[in-house]
């Protein structure tokens, strides 16, 4: 669920056939509007919404009647009062609590909300959910996974701070029984950290990760480990799987905004994964471990990998956020800001998966599922990650 901006040419080459925001009609930006009262704040916000948001088609949100209902209570709210303010918090999460846009998150710059958490509808639908988890501790892929299911001298971990400290990548790669290849990364900024000057733990795992593909004989399986991974750099999807593809792998589709009205999209476009130089197709099977709390690039990647005769997806359906993101100035929608929210982030675009399904909102399911154990997972078994390993057998 990263902030994709950088990788912009990525997505339009990726995306290609999708129309750009300077060949249409302009709308009316809700950063360029300045709200001195609570009654143009709503307004920003809603208009923003009905501009930008890419999902009005498939989601349940009646947007009309939220301004019947929300903009009298608004209009009744003081800018300068906290109360208000607070109130006025409390009305945007109740507007916003069925958007179907599992990325979707706001936060605030006004100095009385600085210690309310920013508004994410999906985590507190899943919060609430029956069988919610949390996510598997990362010393469990950094210290049981190679102690107990890699090969002894086959295994090597390693992970970067970025340089304000703000965020840590963690990486493991290794062999299963000689020669089963296995890669846990705990985001998706294995392009942007492999391409560096510096030395760092990731990249170092990556470049194992990449001989073993390369030069391992016979290659019976490919475990690739995204179990509580929150997405990334789409620029991955390509840097990544098309090491092991030897031509283009169509898996759905994507659409945009394409004009001012509310369902006014652009024609559906391929999305797909494009094999890199010197790839080696891989027919053996490749496994995707995913669960509840893979997100974005995750589940994007995951979909890819289904969509191969030798893909598999074992684990728990996904979180359900996989509509791609940039920055607001290439298509009439996704995430914007007004001069009250610091970032309205939601998806700039909708993906269809190949078999016509959209899984926004729902999670792509596993076609072997093996649920979330904790009580094994105390123990030191990872039943998720031998199922992957008996799928391979």
């Amino acid at each position: 669920m990263k902030y994709l901006g950088k990788y912009i040419v990525i997505i339009l080459v990726l995306l290609a056939g999708v129309s750009c925001r300077k060949e249409m009609p302009e709308i009316n930006d809700p950063q360029n509007t300045i709200a001195a009262n609570f009654n143009e704040v709503f307004d920003a916000f809603w208009n923003g919404m009905n501009n930008n948001y890419i999902f009005w088609d498939i989601d349940t949100v009646n947007w009309d009647n939220v301004y019947k209902q929300y903009k009298p209570l608004f209009a009744k709210l003081n800018l300068n009062d906290s109360n208000d303010v607070r109130k006025g918090y409390t009305y945007f999460k109740q507007m916003t609590a069925g958007l179907v846009d599992s990325h979707y998150n706001i936060t605030f710059n006004d100095t009385w909300l600085v210690d309310s958490p920013s508004i994410s509808p999906s985590y507190e639908r899943k919060s609430a959910s029956p069988g919610f988890h949390n996510p598997i501790s990362i010393f469990h892929f950094y210290d049981t996974i190679p102690r107990k299911y890699l090969d002894r001298g086959g295994a090597i971990r390693g992970f970067t701070n970025t340089v304000d400290g703000s965020n840590q990548y963690v990486a493991v790669s290794g062999t299963i029984q000689q020669n089963i290849l296995y890669f846990f990364f705990s985001e998706f900024a294995l392009k942007e950290l492999y391409k560096t000057d510096t030395a760092n733990g990731v990249k170092r795992v990556e470049q194992y990760f990449f001989d073993k593909l390369q030069n391992t004989a016979n290659i019976k399986g490919i475990i690739i480990d995204v179990r509580g991974n929150p997405g990334g750099a789409l620029a991955d999807l390509d840097f990544l799987l098309g090491r092991m593809i030897d031509k283009q792998l169509d898996f759905g589709y994507t659409r945009s905004k394409q004009g001012n009205g509310r369902l006014d999209y652009s024609p559906w476009a391929p999305a797909f994964a494009t094999p890199q130089a010197g790839a080696r197709n891989i027919t053996a099977p490749i496994v995707m471990l995913a669960d509840a709390w893979s997100a974005s690039m995750a589940e994007m990647t995951t979909m890819a990998v289904k969509a191969l005769p030798n893909g598999h997806f074992v684990g728990e359906r996904t979180w359900g956020a996989n509509g791609p993101l940039i920055g607001n100035l290439f298509f009439n929608g996704g995430q914007f800001t007004t001069n009250y929210m610091n970032l309205v982030y939601t998806s700039s675009l909708m993906l269809k998966y190949k078999d016509g399904k959209i899984y926004e909102g729902v999670g792509f399911p596993p076609d072997v599922e093996v649920k979330y154990d904790e009580a094994a997972l105390n123990l030191g078994q990872d039943k998720q990650l031998e199922a992957a390993i008996g799928l391979i057998h």
